[in-house]
């Protein structure tokens, strides 16, 4: 039940804490150069009296990053943002879209030879006629795949550069309101379309508007009109088909939960099984624990009970998010396992959605190893993991694929026994064996879900061997990178986190299995179980056998003291 952001497929990054003067000065430097080549080019809106003070207000409604980032060779790319700012004012014209052919430079490493040249269909185009994408490439994903690669080079096999970036792509740019999922929704739509996220930059106005940019390639004509269009038609069939529904659920009709109106009480499938809604008067709110975009996380009691309360906002209630609640409850309901956090009940009549389970005392083992800074021997390690892995084993064999597992979605009770949670996102295994969409959270995902290709429950125990690593080295999943270029660094460079050299090595070994790129090289969780017991085991008897021989050592000495004396 931990309600925290932690970067997920929908979130976004603003910047909420003021700027340093260094930063700020950045900024004021980018916005002048930028002010400078306009005029210097004759732009005739740059000619305009209050134009000075229209772009400076446009470089304020973003975060700083965005000046940071922006290339300012290509000053006109600012205008076309501003433009589309402009344009998503009116519900009309969103999302407002741009599409243009750029080329993405090589990342310089000094051998020239490797340049790939121009595909054939390309002939025509002129190295020096295509612009420069509007915020270049990406040197932190290079460098970091070319760390994470470090330990080929003897092998011959160090160089990690963007091969297939050195055609022309297409940028396409979208503005539209800031909402949930929309991240989700954009990636969602260029997958259909068969286009591959090359680099993305995505950005959220402080007046609650997006602007996200995207370098792509997969279209097979240079002719930009010929995409745009694709684009236009398919926006309009997702919009047809329901402007509340992201494009993936939309065409494949992944679940289907039925919602009645805002104002109805949520529909739950219900097998009269069991009794589960719950008085919302028979609540009792104590502290907030936790806050995030779509609800918030209280301690309380239910009929004297210690409970935990997540509360959706009545304010962020729509189709989509009533879904995910649907589904959660309908999850949480049917499963028991003493490695699942337990669920006691739901209300379901709006504005009062909330879902009430155990109380976890321990918190989350997110919190635990990035904001109180702990971190876990080895020993204490296997065991969490044991729990895991018992947990999501018990969700496996009920068909039930949890799709966003990771540090964040751990809980700890009293006793350090750990649970999975949050099912916000869990689906039951469609009776195919495989599913599509993406969901998760990009640090943690399978290549394939990034991919939008069919997956199973393979796809978690990809995350659940980035969670191992996690929980080894108590540090976030590619720490430099946004999580949208980690995501593009799994799926096009094979870019997973370095394993620390002192790792036990069959605990190396087990996360190399985890997050094998064919989901049907990974392990299942009862062969992951084995081998962490059989890990366990080996460290206690190290251990014992360490006790022993000091014990054993210290006898001795203490002989030779009492002699002496």
């Amino acid at each position: 039940m931990v309600m925290e952001d932690n970067e997920s497929c929908g979130s976004r990054v603003v910047d909420s804490a003021p700027t340093n003067s260094r930063q700020h000065g950045k900024k004021m430097e980018v916005y002048n150069e930028v002010l400078r080549r306009l005029k210097q080019s004759n732009n005739v809106e740059a000619q305009q009296p209050a134009f000075d003070d229209e772009l400076w207000a446009h470089f304020n409604r973003l975060p700083t990053r965005y000046a940071l980032d922006v290339n300012v060779e290509s000053a006109e790319d600012v205008l076309t943002h501003k433009r589309l700012l402009h344009l998503a004012h009116d519900p009309a014209n969103r999302p407002a879209f741009d599409v243009r052919l750029v080329q993405v430079p090589p990342v310089p490493d000094g051998n020239s030879a490797d340049s790939v040249p121009f595909s054939s269909a390309n002939k025509g185009i002129s190295r020096s006629v295509l612009p420069l994408p509007a915020f270049g490439s990406s040197p932190n994903l290079e460098a970091l795949a070319l760390e994470a690669n470090k330990s080929e080079v003897q092998d011959g096999d160090a160089t990690v550069t963007c091969g297939n970036l050195l055609r022309p792509m297409h940028e396409i740019t979208f503005s539209t309101d800031d909402k949930p999922k929309l991240l989700s929704q954009l990636t969602s739509l260029l997958a259909e379309l068969g286009l591959n996220i090359q680099e993305a930059h995505v950005f959220s106005t402080v007046d609650g508007y997006s602007l996200d940019v995207f370098v792509v390639d997969g279209w097979p004509y240079e002719e930009v009109e010929q995409l745009r269009m694709a684009l236009k038609r398919e926006i309009l069939m997702i919009e047809q088909s329901s402007p509340s529904q992201s494009p993936s659920e939309s065409f494949r009709e992944e679940i289907k939960t039925l919602i009645k109106c805002e104002f109805d009480p949520v529909t739950i499938p219900c097998d009269g099984v069991d009794v589960w809604e719950i008085d919302h008067q028979l609540l009792k709110f104590e502290n907030k624990i936790a806050s995030g975009s779509y609800g918030d996380l209280y301690k309380g009691t239910y009929c004297s009970q210690e409970v935990a309360i997540k509360i959706l906002k009545s304010e962020r209630l729509n189709t989509e998010l009533q879904k995910e609640f649907a589904q959660e409850v309908y999850i949480m309901r049917k499963v028991r396992h003493k490695n699942v956090v337990q669920f006691i009940g739901a209300c379901t009549r709006p504005p009062n959605l909330c879902i009430v389970t155990e109380y976890m005392s321990g918190g989350s083992v997110y919190d635990y190893l990035h904001k109180q800074k702990g971190s876990f021997k080895l020993p204490t390690l296997l065991k969490v993991a044991i729990d895991v892995s018992k947990g999501m084993n018990y969700l496996h064999q009920n068909n039930i694929i949890h799709r966003d597992l990771k540090a964040a979605n751990l809980l700890m009770d009293e006793n350090e026994v750990v649970k999975v949670a949050d099912f916000g996102v869990a689906r039951v295994k469609a009776q195919t064996g495989v599913m599509t969409a993406e969901t998760g959270t990009y640090r943690w995902m399978a290549p394939e879900v990034i991919e939008h290709k069919p997956y199973d429950h393979k796809a978690d125990i990809f995350s659940f061997g980035v969670l191992l690593w996690e929980l080894m080295t108590g540090k976030l999943p590619y720490e430099y990178l946004t999580p949208l270029q980690a995501a593009i660094g799994v799926v096009q460079k094979g870019l997973r986190p370095i394993i620390p050299k002192n790792t036990h090595p069959k605990l190396a070994e087990l996360l190399e299995k985890c997050w094998q790129r064919d989901p049907t090289s990974r392990p299942d969780f009862p062969e992951i179980i084995e081998m962490l017991q059989q890990i366990a085991k080996e460290v206690a008897d190290e251990e014992d056998d360490r006790r022993k021989e000091k014990s054993s050592s210290g006898g001795f000495f203490s002989v030779l003291r009492r002699g002496h004396h």
